[in-house]
């Protein structure tokens, strides 16, 4: 039996994101704070409260995000957090009725996600501006894998050097689910080539990515080096890690790949998350239809 919601309700939760969801150390911080911004809006003070909410107090508390100005999307990811925070309260038996369930997601506009043309592509010389040849590696191959992988910013980060082979690497995504990428000679060379600077420069870890300084890479300085050269090649409003995952499924559907295979190299659940991209493919169609049929250009 649960003494007070507030003493340990709230790190539970939290725990069974970590050890039996295995939601990833970012997801678990993003929920921390969709709990605590619930409890604020709604003023809960005691388990008798939590226990006595109504759907249509959920119903007020989606009302006050939107008035607070957050865009659909936003409030729709902070309704989800609360979902599975309600689940988790029913599977422990802390409350009898999920009053969750009856409220709905907002609708929401559907916004293609953005990638970078073919044409606007970076070439090696966009890197010569960089001195320290570890930092140049570095940087050319942060954006490389990410173009030729399509892997999130959190595989990449944690991407670990017994997990690379020359045909392949290993990538532990979402909810530690393994999937197996195929990479190409050209970016072999590339990480095989860093590493051995890495060696040169002392600096030991099991993660393929450092710092100068021994540390860990940081989301911040990630989504920084991509924002910076994709800056310096393209016209994107978008310019970061995810914009070249997107690009990669694009270009890779482009040029005949099939959805379902896009689906696995991207670690997707539900092909429904892969099929946004045909999407962005209707124009590449359109101008093969235009170029191929006698009357495409009229």
């Amino acid at each position: 039996m649960y003494t007070s919601f507030f003493m340990q309700l709230p790190q539970e939760f939290l725990d069974y994101l970590v050890h039996e969801k295995r939601f990833s150390e970012h997801t678990v911080i993003a929920y921390k704070k969709d709990l605590e911004n619930f409890i604020d809006i709604l003023a809960l003070r005691s388990d008798d409260e939590l226990k006595e909410l109504k759907h249509r107090d959920l119903r007020g508390y989606l009302v006050a995000l939107v008035e607070s100005g957050l865009e659909n999307t936003s409030v729709n990811r902070k309704l989800s957090s609360i979902k599975t925070f309600f689940r988790f309260l029913r599977q422990k038996g802390f409350c009898d009725v999920n009053p969750s369930t009856k409220v709905k997601s907002l609708k929401q506009k559907k916004v293609l996600p953005q990638f970078v043309p073919e044409t606007q592509l970076w070439s090696k010389a966009v890197f010569d501006e960089v001195e320290d040849p570890y930092q140049r590696a570095m940087d050319e191959l942060i954006l490389e894998l990410f173009y030729q992988t399509g892997i999130r910013q959190s595989e990449l980060i944690n991407l670990q050097e017994k997990n690379i082979s020359g045909t392949q690497i290993k990538v532990l995504g979402k909810r530690n689910k393994e999937r197996i990428i195929p990479i190409s000679a050209a970016l072999s060379r590339l990480m095989h080539d860093f590493m051995l600077l890495k060696a040169s420069a002392g600096l030991k870890s099991d993660s393929l990515f450092l710092l100068s300084n021994g540390k860990k890479l940081t989301p911040k300085f990630v989504y920084t080096k991509v924002n910076y050269y994709l800056g310096k090649a393209t016209n994107l409003s978008k310019k970061s890690p995810h914009v070249l995952r997107h690009t990669f499924a694009t270009h890779m559907l482009n040029h005949g790949a099939s959805l379902e295979s896009i689906k696995k190299l991207l670690g997707h659940v539900d092909l429904a998350a892969t099929q946004i991209y045909t999407h962005n493919s209707f124009a590449q169609i359109k101008s093969i239809y235009n170029q191929s049929h006698p009357r495409g250009v009229n």
